[in-house]
């Protein structure tokens, strides 16, 4: 049995998923919990949020983010991406910085306008 803290919406439901019953999940309130549940515990996602250097900009970083889920396991490749990555000021909010991060098929944008100094 697996115990988890559901994310999908405030609730924070205590869900326990059990491995030897086809996944059965409880505690739930809603269809969506199970859902998590079960994605957690078979393929877990998260969305990644970080900043990168900025060249020419007021600030010297750029705060980002994946504009969808990427693998659990794919975050430590998705990071080495993001520290290598270098942007130059003009940028909008919701440019696309990179496509297809590390090869998990989402897109890194700037969650922030910058101009430039």
């Amino acid at each position: 049995m697996k115990e988890l803290i559901c994310i999908v919406c405030p609730r924070g439901c205590h869900l326990q998923v059990d491995e030897t019953n086809n996944d059965a999940v409880t505690g739930n309130a809603c269809p969506r919990g199970a859902d998590y549940g079960v994605q957690e515990l078979r393929h877990p996602m998260r969305t990644l949020t970080s900043t990168v250097v900025l060249l020419g900009g007021i600030h010297r970083r750029l705060p980002v983010r994946t504009n969808g889920p990427i693998p659990k396991q794919a975050i430590p490749m998705a990071m080495d991406a993001i520290n290598r990555l270098r942007v130059e000021a003009p940028v909008r909010a919701g440019q696309v910085l990179c496509q297809n991060l590390s090869g998990t098929g989402v897109e890194l944008i700037a969650t922030k306008t910058m101009e430039i100094i």
